[in-house]
């Protein structure tokens, strides 16, 4: 019998080969990563909507302008205005709202959301509507719209597992996000033995900004993006010798921001709600060294980072200025 043709086994590829195909698969991977750093894109900012009424038109106007532009995602700051009713009815509204948005779309919760929440007794009813909010638009690890970003969120930390409503996301090579400070004095109370939420948050924002800066540092990003209600960066005016001023509910939370930004390599940006209900339409970033300070009013606002552009961030026109140059 004929011995049965053997079949030449494929050559060994030289250690040098295979050392030469590993360096040029790392290049290209790393080539690969340094081009998603670098490249621009833009997301948008929707003021908080209900400042002086009840009308959920102007949020509805934002999200269907903000679908229309071509947006990485979208913050709303607010889902309802101090004077309506804090039913579950209506966050369930303001809920699917929300959840019909195309772009990707992540919440900051606003003062009027639940700091002025009453009982039909006419006592304070803030602590439980925060905890109905946080469980009924904060459930899961995405933002709402149909392109779902992918969030982490504070609650993944045991110590602080009610604190879903801080939540970060990464774009590019910039840190973003949320920290629940709402600008009614950050919820502090004057009178004695009331502060049990704003003591408790206090301790949970310090540990949140910690873990920010420590990821921004750790992967060497451009810049960390903080979005809030009250504005963290302002302090108090009042008069000399006037002794009924309350404790600057921001006073603690303003120093922390400034000392994780002065040992921070990139930009820090704070965009924040309006001062008032009059404010005007914001048109440029203020900075302070690497600390910048936004203050959002008006619809909404687009802003475009550019990693080649040493600014880093450029503000487009807010959709009421859009409006007033077309006419």
């Amino acid at each position: 019998m004929k011995a049965a043709p053997q079949r030449n086994s494929p050559p060994l590829l030289p250690s040098r080969l295979m050392l030469l195909l590993s360096l040029a698969a790392a290049l290209t991977m790393n080539c690969g990563m340094a081009l998603a750093d670098t490249t621009s894109f833009s997301f948008g900012v929707i003021a908080h909507a209900f400042r002086s009424d009840s009308d959920e038109t102007t949020l509805r106007n934002a999200i269907t302008e903000t679908d229309a532009d071509n947006l990485a995602f979208v913050v709303a700051n607010g889902i309802k205005a101090g004077s309506e009713p804090c039913s579950d009815q209506l966050y369930s509204q303001r809920k699917t709202l929300l959840s019909s948005a195309k772009n990707g779309l992540i919440v900051s919760l606003s003062a009027s959301d639940w700091v002025a929440c009453r009982t039909a007794a006419d006592r304070s009813a803030a602590i439980e509507r925060l905890n109905r909010v946080r469980d009924l638009f904060f459930s899961d690890e995405f933002s709402f719209g149909d392109s779902k970003i992918p969030l982490i969120r504070q609650s993944t930390s045991p110590k602080f597992h009610s604190y879903v409503e801080n939540a970060r996301w990464e774009i590019g090579n910039v840190v973003f996000a949320t920290i629940n400070l709402p600008a009614s004095n950050n919820h502090y109370m004057a009178e004695g033995g009331r502060n049990s939420e704003f003591e408790d948050r206090q301790i949970a924002n310090r540990e949140w900004l910690q873990r920010i800066f420590l990821n921004a540092t750790q992967k060497k990003a451009d810049a960390v993006v903080l979005f809030c209600d009250g504005d963290p960066l302002a302090t108090q005016r009042h008069r000399v010798f006037d002794f009924n001023v309350k404790r600057d509910g921001f006073a603690e939370i303003r120093q922390r921001i400034s000392a994780h930004a002065s040992q921070f390599g990139g930009k820090v940006l704070i965009i924040h709600g309006p001062h008032g209900a009059d404010a005007p339409n914001s048109t440029t970033i203020v900075w302070q060294r690497n600390l910048g300070d936004l203050e959002v009013s008006g619809s909404w606002l687009k802003v475009s980072v550019d990693p080649a552009n040493p600014k880093l961030f450029d503000l487009g026109k807010s959709a009421d200025q859009a409006k007033l140059s077309r006419r």
